[in-house]
């Protein structure tokens, strides 16, 4: 037995310093994980509806955890048995000759990083919860939502008659009601009223800041924008836009990422044991949002540094609605997420429904360097040879990869229990990595795998820890829906640079007492020890 937890040890200790040597922080995520061996990758084999779902490299999913998802081995997927003629616009053996695609293979370097990356400003060892949120919702952007509520509220009451128990709203109020709304995230209650109540959810220390109909009346005329502007780049989102511009240039300014990133759609407001537990019928409901969102995330601190929200019936002047092919409505929305990193250098890891041959050749003459999950069902694979997107009839050792390359770019066919197929000009095909399993033992893998494995098994790990900032409220609206998940990353970003800074050092608060510690800030409650 001591032997067997000698050897688990020996094992964990050669993920950590692999991923170390990948430039992966563990300890900034927080309380990480008593295994960071397992990597995970996003819908792996292809046959998930999602990208944002997790299934484990080489592994066979457990039917109770992952039961929602298609089994593995789909007939298109890229863990699949795939035979055919292959997808849509790839090329025939002849055609890949000619296009220049070759199984001669020639070493990759990617230049240094062209930019520094961690806090851009240094905070006190005194500064607290709020002083980190307030670097995203500063004073000034509440100021704006009283004025903006209480132009809403007199302009509702001019048109629909008054209202007597309304009174203006003052800044201290507001804040109030933000920490009123974030705590349901903190104590996990599904509704904010719960407050107020007798149950099992009502808490009676923050409650007497303010009184249930108080807050309702707020609640009733909360606003960002109270008036439609007459004319706007994204008018589907005019009551959210100024919040989220001022939000992204926060993001920009306090925080420089590191040189491997991300792009992804995160969770929104699910937890993630309710998504691996909830019935078809409950997914397709919540498929029904009406926007979706999409980020350039940090991999080395979960740090969200960009967001892009895009409305699935909006008719606005991007067109995106207009695009009916999915991977060409990603490939929009990867370059607006990335639109401000050329000449950086930036590796960024995308997913099936992103990576493609003619969006990576775009980035790469813009010095962004990229490694994609590819899918036959849900990539674009045109441009790419036939014979890396379908499976031979010699079944496939554990381990075993075929590489072609066009240039810089490689192609890449690995399989583990499956075929898994990479996009990548960021690593280099000559060299060699190590996928470590504490069950199975190490699995060979070209690097662009491993890393590809190591930087998302950490952006997975984000979205459990995520978790603890979703904010549970659920408005009707969408710009309302909107808001409080741009609060929620607001949140989750704090406590990354929280975590980075002397304040931390000096309190050490976990993700939930810092949670605590915010919602007690807004409320400006006494204070007191925060809860475990």
């Amino acid at each position: 037995m001591a032997e067997c937890g000698r050897k688990a040890l020996s094992l964990l200790e050669a993920a950590r310093s692999r991923y170390e040597s990948l430039q992966i922080s563990d300890d900034v995520f927080g309380e990480s994980g008593d295994d960071s061996s397992d990597n995970p990758f996003y819908s792996t084999s292809g046959d998930s509806d999602s990208d944002n779902c997790i299934a484990e490299v080489g592994e066979e999913e457990n039917p109770q955890h992952h039961h929602h998802h298609p089994k593995r081995g789909g007939k298109d997927g890229a863990g699949g048995g795939n035979s055919g003629a292959g997808p849509p616009g790839c090329l025939s053996h002849t055609q890949a000759e000619e296009e220049g695609w070759t199984e001669t293979l020639q070493d990759v370097t990617v230049p240094p990083y062209n930019d520094t990356h961690g806090p851009a400003q240094k905070m006190p060892a005194t500064a607290t919860a709020l002083d980190f949120f307030q670097l995203f919702v500063p004073d000034n952007c509440i100021q704006n939502m009283v004025t903006q509520t209480n132009m809403y509220a007199k302009k509702f009451q001019e048109r629909f008659g008054s209202d007597e128990g309304w009174r203006p709203v003052t800044a201290q109020e507001m804040n109030a009601f933000l920490g009123f709304v974030i705590s349901t995230s903190v104590h996990r209650c599904e509704s904010v009223l719960s407050i107020w109540s007798s149950g099992f959810f009502s808490n009676r220390s923050i409650a007497l800041k303010m009184s249930q109909s108080r807050f309702e009346k707020i609640l009733k005329y909360f606003h960002i924008v109270a008036f439609r502007p007459s004319q706007g780049s994204n008018q589907g989102l005019y009551k959210i836009q100024p919040f989220l511009d001022l939000l992204q240039q926060s993001f920009s300014c306090t925080f420089r990422p590191s040189q491997t990133q991300v792009l992804h759609e995160p969770l929104i407001d699910e937890d993630p044991v309710f998504i691996t537990t909830c019935t078809e019928r409950e997914l397709r409901k919540r498929k029904k949002r009406k926007f979706s969102l999409w980020v350039r995330q940090c991999t080395s601190t979960g740090f969200i540094c960009q967001i892009y929200v895009h409305l699935k019936e909006n008719q606005g002047a991007d067109g995106l609605a207009t695009l009916k092919n999915k991977p060409q409505l990603h490939s929009l929305v990867a370059k607006q997420l990335c639109h401000n990193i050329s000449g950086k250098n930036v590796i960024i890891f995308t997913g099936p429904s992103i990576t493609s041959l003619s969006l990576f050749s775009e980035f790469s003459k813009q010095d962004i360097y990229c490694c994609g999950l590819l899918s036959t069902r849900k990539s674009d694979c045109t441009g790419l040879p036939q014979s890396m997107l379908v499976c031979g009839s010699t079944p496939a050792q554990r381990g075993q990869s075929r590489v072609m390359m066009k240039g810089t770019m490689s192609l890449i066919s690995w399989y583990n229990k499956g075929h898994f197929r990479f996009l990548t000009n960021a690593y280099s095909p000559t060299k060699q990595g190590m996928i470590i399993k504490r069950k199975s033992g190490d699995i060979p893998c070209p690097l662009a795998v491993e890393a590809f494995a190591a930087h998302l098994s950490y952006i997975c790990k984000y979205d459990d820890k995520y978790s603890k900032y979703f904010i549970f409220h659920k408005p009707n609206k969408t710009w309302q829906q909107v808001f409080w998940l741009s609060i929620s990353i607001a949140i989750n970003n704090a406590y990354i640079l929280y975590k980075m800074s002397d304040a931390y050092a000096a309190k050490r608060y976990s993700r939930a007492q810092f949670g605590e510690r915010l919602v007690r800030e807004l409320l400006d409650v006494g204070d007191c020890s925060p809860t475990q």
